[in-house]
């Protein structure tokens, strides 16, 4: 029986790693092109301004997640990639831009468990990836995104968002459903 180790981390993928991966990517690009629809409602309200904000803790979740449950070096960053993948074969209005902001996001998110050196993938890892990702994130939409023409008050408002979206979709919520993949006993 193997059960959730925060701190356990395998040596080298195995074909059933990367068949993994694949069926999370693919799950993961149809979660992320059905949020691109919220995503748009969202944009067309007063919260427009936010709406990037609050939706990118659920354009993140692949990496964390294969990164957590995989326990592979590199998990977070193809899990992350390759979703964008998927969502941009499903025909997601960015285009080819997933794949340059699915290679980033997946970068930033990587980032977390390589801070721990892939010996640690519990909530110290997710924490550090959550940082991590909102951090690039905000950074690359600052200069791709238009952010720089807002004021202060609102970049740190939309940083604040942004970082509990992040803190819950790729924090809180991926640590939940790890501890549920590993009191239902699945091997991954």
């Amino acid at each position: 029986m193997q059960t959730y180790d925060p701190n356990s981390t395998k040596q080298h993928w195995q074909v059933k790693d990367i068949i993994f991966l694949a069926l999370l990517a693919a799950f993961f690009g149809l979660i992320y092109q059905g949020a691109s629809y919220l995503y748009y409602a969202l944009a067309a309200t007063f919260l427009k301004p936010y709406a990037n904000d609050l939706m990118l803790g659920i354009w993140l979740m692949a990496g964390p997640l294969a990164a957590i449950l995989l326990k592979r070096r590199g998990a977070a960053f193809l899990g992350e990639f390759l979703a964008a993948t998927a969502e941009m074969l499903l025909f997601s209005s960015w285009g080819a831009a997933n794949l340059i902001t699915g290679a980033l996001q997946g970068s930033a998110s990587e980032l977390g468990f390589l801070t721990c050196g892939y010996k640690n993938f519990g909530k110290k890892a997710l924490t550090l990836s959550v940082i991590f990702s909102a951090s690039v994130t905000f950074a690359w939409d600052y200069f791709q995104s238009g952010y720089q023409a807002y004021p202060l008050s609102m970049l740190l408002t939309l940083f604040g968002i942004r970082l509990l979206s992040l803190a819950f979709f790729d924090g809180v919520l991926i640590y939940q459903i790890a501890k549920l993949v590993s009191k239902a006993k699945v091997r991954v």
